[in-house]
């Protein structure tokens, strides 16, 4: 099949690369524009753009998808079929245009999870399973009809790191039976159970600070939700301290104490949650690398009756 790929982290590379080794055609790549990263902040193409131009594709990088320009290219390349993997919203005008419409891979089992963070709040509901769903676009953004699914457990240990790893690596495959589907004609659309639909969206930057005041299995899964993209975080003796990794405590008996305070700090680094604690494992101090609590403990001297989580104030307040 003739095929345009839209598409733009590293997750929607490895589907990309799997379609360029399959025996269909991709005649164009559309990612997002180059962005500034790192500390001297430097405009770096997007993961699909470099192997799209490693491989001597087309590459379009529109700064809006309601483009003239753009949209009489797609036009003219008269494709079977538009894939679309971690990618913008596409106006109908776009999405209409190949001969077997649009069809996007999302990473989880719709209806749940629609939206921009379908990973990381699975991990962060505690969910013992995800998985991986195709469907045809359609105006309203993940509710188009279903073509295939596929169930991806999520082991304890998974963070958001290693279940993204895992998902990417599974979208390829899953994207080439989607497309033997559509071109076997074997499709039969499946409408989504709006009664089971839940939302996932886009994790903004203070949607990642740990609350100390929920139950420890309740923060362990929200450290592995966010771990280590974006990084959840709690703040130490007025600083950021990233956690990426953390663990339920077994408490011999309640603590009377505050959430947020350290009740051990010696062999092991214990904070108090809801009724019950956690042992921080691994943590990011600002402006420093990652380290195991122990590194943590000895260097920053951390003593028990601490608090983590009391956010410093910016300024003086005004009268």
């Amino acid at each position: 099949m003739r095929i345009v790929f839209l598409g733009t982290p590293e997750y929607a590379r490895v589907t990309l690369t799997c379609l360029c080794q399959s025996r269909h055609q991709v005649l164009a790549v559309v990612t997002g524009p180059a962005q500034k990263s790192g500390r001297g902040q430097k405009l770096l193409p997007t993961a699909c753009y470099r192997e799209a131009e490693r491989r001597g594709l087309t590459v379009l990088t529109p700064s809006s998808l309601k483009d003239e320009g753009l949209y009489q290219y797609l036009r003219e390349l008269q494709a079977d079929v538009f894939v679309v993997c971690a990618f913008r919203i596409l106006p109908p005008r776009l999405f209409s245009l190949p001969n077997h419409g649009s069809i996007n891979v999302h990473a989880s089992l719709l209806p749940k999870y629609r939206g921009a963070a379908p990973i990381n709040w699975a991990l962060i509901n505690g969910e013992k399973t995800t998985g991986l769903t195709s469907f045809f676009l359609r105006k309203s953004v993940d509710t188009g009809e279903m073509i295939l699914q596929e169930i991806v457990p999520i082991e304890d240990n998974d963070t958001f790191d290693t279940l993204y790893a895992r998902m990417a690596d599974l979208s390829g495959p899953f994207v080439l039976k989607t497309l033997d589907m559509i071109e076997s004609g074997d499709v039969k659309p499946i409408p989504q159970d709006e009664t089971q639909a839940s939302r996932a969206p886009k994790i903004e930057p203070l949607d990642a600070m740990i609350d100390f005041g929920f139950p420890a299995e309740r923060v362990r899964n929200f450290v592995r939700g966010m771990s280590t993209r974006p990084g959840a975080f709690t703040y130490f003796r007025k600083k950021r301290l990233k956690v990426h990794a953390c663990a339920v405590e077994n408490v011999s008996e309640k603590q009377n104490t505050r959430p947020g305070k350290v009740i051990e700090a010696g062999k092991k680094l214990v904070v108090q949650c809801d009724n019950s604690a956690v042992e921080l494992l691994r943590v990011v101090p600002e402006g420093k690398t990652e380290m195991d609590a122990g590194a943590f403990i000895n260097g920053y001297r951390v003593k028990p009756g601490e608090i983590f989580g009391e956010i410093p104030r910016r300024g003086k307040e005004k009268k």
